[in-house]
């Protein structure tokens, strides 16, 4: 499995979540993406952010229970033919929802994406942000396709277990931090590329988490190597995204 930041010629599926959307990020997403989504008050978002030419940027559907998109946005949207999906599970959050539906969305038209990319979700109240961190372990369930959430200056993306993953860090666009976070239970992890580096580690809470990590000095002409992370349960990886 291969996990770089989304450039170049990658495709991907976006989902827009009710947090501010940031410019750095979001007209290049856009234009990769071949199927886009809002989950509930994430059409908010959308509509103010493209403000004078939101008629340029609409989403494929909107899903949720509703409870957060206002009544201009939802006619708005509504009236320019974007589908409209009601999902009142609350057992489950809107970005799982909305997720769920993406994947089913993507298997029932073959449209074949690297990354599914979503905006927001790791910033404003914390009960929130973890209940975006527990998404990505639903996601592992629904599909097999990489799951990457970004907002501000953090990317997150939940690694599988028992599988050797390579990450490319070389775009230029990574910041110097980075961070393996245990969610969950205790992994075993081996990695290298890092400054760092495990070796058949245990992380774990209480003992030992791999948080202000960085990566193994490197030739600034040649760029930085690619980190490679072998964990024996699924493991958080966060690192850090330049400030433009």
């Amino acid at each position: 499995m291969l996990f770089s930041f989304p450039t170049g010629k990658q495709k991907i599926g976006l989902i827009i979540l009710n947090q501010p959307l940031d410019q750095r990020f979001f007209h290049v997403l856009w234009n990769k993406a071949v199927i886009r989504a809002c989950a509930d008050g994430g059409a908010n978002q959308l509509y103010q952010f493209t403000d004078g030419q939101k008629e340029c940027f609409l989403p494929d559907y909107i899903s949720g229970d509703f409870d957060s998109i206002t009544p201009e946005v939802k006619t708005f949207y509504s009236q320019k033919n974007c589908r409209l999906i009601e999902t009142a599970d609350q057992d489950m959050t809107d970005f799982t929802k909305c997720l769920d539906l993406m994947v089913k969305e993507l298997d029932r038209t073959r449209l074949k994406v690297d990354t599914i990319v979503v905006l927001g979700g790791l910033l404003g109240r914390f009960d929130q942000i973890m209940a975006t961190v527990e998404t990505l372990f639903h996601a592992q369930k629904l599909t097999a396709t990489p799951v990457v959430v970004i907002q501000g200056s953090s990317l997150a993306v939940l690694l599988r277990e028992g599988r050797q993953v390579q990450m490319g860090v070389n775009t230029g666009l990574e910041g110097d931090w980075c961070a393996l976070v245990p969610v969950g239970s205790p992994c075993i992890t081996t990695t290298s590329g890092l400054k760092w580096n495990l070796d058949q580690d245990v992380l774990e809470f209480g003992k030992l988490v791999s948080t202000s990590n960085t990566y193994e000095e490197h030739d600034p002409q040649q760029g930085r190597n690619p980190v490679r992370v072998f964990t024996d349960r699924p493991l958080l990886w966060s690192m850090g995204i330049k400030e433009q």
